[in-house]
């Protein structure tokens, strides 16, 4: 249960500008009535006299961002390699997250999808913790969707004994942390992660550059194993995020029924055509194509690197064009976390607008992730606010600027300056 807070009185947020996410209007001046975790009221005629006002000057207001691909428990503040699988334990894994999770928030991200934890820990669901301990207020954070441990068939992607070539039973792996093969373990392995907590099922369908899989577009589960995975989240009330970076992989995905493509480096028109058709979102993460620092990986490594990521910037600027879905995630630590707003950069560069991109941080991944409760700033909605310099529907740069952040009517950012 989130903790509860004490009344406090109303607060009154007023910038310069703030962003009708729907419309693509920048509204001046930006006035939010907050009252407790909800935006009461927008533009508001009266306002209360006991409320708080915080002039927050020349910002324009725009709803939390949110990102739809991450992993807390992995990376930090000094960036390193993340794929430390036999050096941290759970306990560290958990300390890490703690860092990054106050870093994503500040950096204006208030919402994202933890996409599987593929370490090692006992069958703990460490994503689960860490939201739990955010919501009771113990830590700061943003709004955390778990998934729990990815699946992934023995020797799949996102098996990570694959990350560093470990020999054989280096770190051995249960069902319960999400090493599966074949129906009875795939459906076991769900089963388990949702028992424990999971509201996000991620699964490992193709090949990837970063792990010596073989080639990156090889479909690693059978159609059988991914309808199965489908069906059992599916009947739970849960999504399926499928890491799939080859047509053959996500052309399975699609047709068993998976919600969400993670990456899509390779696909065909034709695949992406077929997205377009069953509605199927894509979660790019195409800022890696540009920014991933894969100098100290393996030669073979770099090597799929530099073929597969001129491709996946193509498919996604057709992915844009056909109208795909797309809902903004990074990846990160495969980019450092708190810099979340890279992948919007991204996005604009591979065709959108600048709202679109916005949108793809706002609207679309809240339809994702299935809540109506953010995403704009409107009446009813969690008060999840930020605020940026200028104007981002000009220079989506200015999001990398995060000045103000509010998530459930609670401040962690203000830098604004204060009236002597």
């Amino acid at each position: 249960m989130p903790r509860r807070r004490a009344p406090q009185p109303p607060t009154l947020l007023r910038s310069e500008r703030m962003l009708d996410v729907d419309s693509g209007e920048i509204v001046k001046p930006g006035e939010l009535l907050i009252d407790g975790e909800r935006i009461v009221d927008v533009a508001p005629a009266s306002v209360p006299s006991d409320a708080v006002v915080l002039q927050l000057g020349d910002v324009t207001l725009l709803p939390g961002l949110m990102d739809m691909e991450v992993n807390l428990l992995l990376g930090g503040p000094d960036h390193a390699s993340p794929l430390t699988a036999v050096q941290d334990d759970p306990a560290v894994r958990t300390l890490r997250a703690v860092a990054n999770a106050r870093r994503t928030l500040r950096a204006g991200f208030t919402t994202v999808r933890n996409l599987g934890l593929f370490i090692q820990t006992g069958g703990l669901l460490l994503d689960v913790a860490l939201k739990k301990a955010i919501d009771l207020g113990w830590i700061d954070g943003p709004h955390v969707v778990p998934a729990g441990h990815a699946i992934t068939p023995t020797g799949g992607h996102l098996d990570p004994t694959m990350f560093q070539a470990f020999a054989p039973h280096v770190l051995p792996l249960t069902v319960e942390e999400g090493i599966a093969d074949g129906i009875s373990d795939v459906r076991k392995a769900v089963r388990y992660q949702i028992k424990h907590g999971a509201k996000v099922i991620k699964v490992c369908a193709s090949g990837g550059v970063m792990s010596h899989t073989g080639p990156a577009g090889a479909q690693q589960y059978s159609d059988e194993e991914l309808a199965a995975i489908a069906d059992e989240a599916h009947r739970a009330g849960l999504k399926v995020a499928a890491h799939a970076h080859g047509d053959d992989g996500i052309r399975a995905a699609i047709e068993a029924g998976i919600d969400c493509i993670e990456h899509c480096s390779l696909a065909t028109d034709a695949t992406l055509d077929l997205m377009v058709e069953r509605g199927t979102f894509l979660v790019a993460t195409t800022y890696l194509a540009d920014g991933m620092d894969v100098s100290h990986a393996a030669p073979e490594l770099q090597a799929k690197a530099a073929e597969v990521f001129p491709r996946a910037r193509a498919t996604i600027s057709k992915a844009i064009q056909k109208g795909v879905r797309v809902a903004c995630g990074t990846d990160a630590p495969a980019i450092p976390h708190g810099r979340n707003a890279k992948e919007l950069i991204a996005l604009v560069d591979r065709g959108m607008t600048p709202v679109q991109a916005i949108r793809a941080a706002t609207t679309v991944s809240a339809q994702l992730i299935d809540v109506d409760d953010r995403g704009r700033l409107a009446p009813g909605l969690l008060a999840d606010v930020i605020g940026v310099p200028g104007d981002p529907t000009l220079d989506i740069g200015v999001t990398e600027q995060v000045r103000f952040v509010m998530k459930a009517g609670e401040i962690y950012r203000n830098d604004a300056p204060h009236p002597s």
